[in-house]
């Protein structure tokens, strides 16, 4: 067998080996070791230009997102400021109605307290007017004779000025 045999061919296996690991290095380096390298790069290439594009994405995204917040707080902004004008300008036809409807009330009073005066004092002069009758039939049941209407009149009119 002839690896048993290490002595006549050591020498020659030696050179072979050498042969064959010059050759398989030539071949490594002039033509693997390139287009591994190749390979390699490209790769890098892909990752980076990936992570320039992820980190362009994300920049725009932020972007997007602060240009919406802004948006959504002038939207607010907006709102609160019309709600404030629209509460204002029901404040103040509120109020002007209140007062419209407190001058219409008010007169409405002034025309009852007048129609009120005026059936109070016709009132007043039919009580006195009866009063004086009454008082004449009673002084003339009474007494049997009649009496002065002006007399009665008078009495009448002191007996009401000292009820009050």
């Amino acid at each position: 067998m002839p690896q048993l045999e290490q002595i006549g061919t050591f020498p020659s296996q030696i050179f072979w080996l050498v042969i064959t690991f010059a050759v398989l290095f030539f071949v490594v380096w002039r033509v693997a070791t390139p287009a591994i390298a190749e390979v390699l790069e490209s790769r890098q290439k892909r990752i980076d230009d990936n992570l320039d594009r992820a980190e362009a994405t994300r920049q725009q995204a932020e972007e997007t997102i602060r240009a919406y917040e802004a948006s959504l707080d002038e939207a607010r902004n907006n709102a609160h400021g019309l709600v404030n004008a629209a509460t204002a300008d029901v404040a103040t036809k509120a109020a002007e109605e209140e007062s419209r409807l407190a001058g219409q009330l008010q007169a409405r009073v002034a025309e009852s307290e007048k129609a009120i005066a005026g059936a109070r004092e016709k009132a007043l002069l039919a009580i006195h007017d009866t009063a004086v009758e009454v008082a004449l039939a009673a002084t003339e049941k009474l007494i049997g004779e009649a009496c002065e209407r002006s007399v009665v009149k008078k009495a009448v009119d002191d007996a009401m000025k000292a009820q009050g």
